[in-house]
């Protein structure tokens, strides 16, 4: 049986302004379950950064019940809420949220400092795995004003995972960054969701990102709609066709290295066994620029490796955390 990440039962919500109040949420039902990847899409004012907050903790709706990896957290004192954040939910931003004046590796660090569960060596550690995990091992000590944007969105998304939560709620996670950019920071999405399990919902207004997620869910008056509402697009697949597009050309080019690298292995094992026809400081010079050679191209192999995201990365840090939850 699949097992349910988050369920709200008939939630509403109102906002007392005075003599106006507003009803954000109407009586919403919605189930998403564990480890899927889900879009909320809405016109402005529909009510979805209601409905994202409801999920993530940040607001109480004023009825109905909201249950979270099988919490219900309705009723959670304002302490409570915010261990339970802490812990079980990680958080993605349009405008990546982070401390200019910290390291990427302090950014990520911080939320473990808070949780309290790992020493400063640890949390250290763990940054630093994560910061690798996203492809930015060698900005660790970068601040975000040294970062371009995606790369500051990759340092979120770090931070997000921090305390291994259960959920990552992003809100329009490609909204500040461009086109081509937005396309990588979806495809590492996509990837962990699918290596290390954790249910995403994405609050977006782009057709695009709807187009690479799982299920699409629509917002309109506070309520949920079974139909695309009025001036909202549909689901496209132009981003997806991208993201293969890019992982194709990325294999492509990662296939052609290693066989320029067998290439110069093979040219080198039939150099060795010519020793004895050559000048002595010709073949150690020559000897020399073969090893060069070889290891440059094992390096940008491994560099493509890493580009391309393939399953060792990921069997290397669930290793590492498994152990560390043993």
């Amino acid at each position: 049986m699949v097992k349910k990440m988050i369920e709200l039962k008939m939630v509403t919500k109102i906002y007392d302004l005075g003599k106006i109040k507003v009803q954000a949420l109407k009586g919403v039902l919605l189930d998403i379950e564990e480890r899927e990847f889900s879009v909320i899409m809405g016109p402005s004012g529909s009510g979805k950064t209601t409905l994202l907050n409801m999920v993530g903790a940040l607001d109480r709706p004023t009825s109905g019940r909201v249950i979270v990896d099988g919490a219900d957290i309705t009723d959670y004192d304002e302490g409570r809420l915010a261990h339970y954040r802490g812990r079980k939910i990680g958080f993605v931003f349009q405008f990546f949220n982070l401390l200019p004046l910290l390291t990427a590796r302090e950014n990520v660090e911080l939320p473990m400092l808070f949780a309290g569960d790992l020493s400063a060596n640890e949390a250290r550690e763990k940054a630093k795995e994560l910061l690798n995990l996203v492809g930015l091992g060698d900005r660790i000590n970068h601040r975000p004003t040294e970062l371009s944007g995606g790369q500051q969105q990759r340092v979120s998304i770090a931070r997000a995972f921090s305390n291994d939560p259960a959920l990552i709620l992003c809100d329009e996670p490609t909204g500040s960054i461009d086109t081509a950019t937005g396309v990588e920071v979806l495809r590492l999405m996509k990837r962990l969701n699918r290596e290390l399990g954790q249910t995403f919902v994405i609050v977006t207004h782009d057709p695009g990102v709807a187009g690479v997620a799982s299920r699409s869910i629509y917002v309109i008056d506070g309520k949920i709609s079974l139909d695309v509402p009025p001036g909202v697009s549909p689901p496209t697949d132009h981003i997806a066709k991208r993201m293969y597009e890019s992982t194709q050309a990325k294999i492509a080019k990662l296939e052609t290295s290693k066989r320029e690298l067998q290439l110069y292995k093979t040219e080198f094992e039939l150099f060795l066994k010519r020793k004895d026809e050559l000048d002595p400081i010709l073949f150690r010079k020559a000897r020399e620029d073969y090893v060069n050679r070889i290891t440059h191209l094992q390096q940008r192999i491994m560099a493509e490796i890493t580009s391309t995201k393939e399953v060792f990365i990921f069997d290397q840090f669930k290793k590492k955390r498994k152990e560390s939850n043993e």
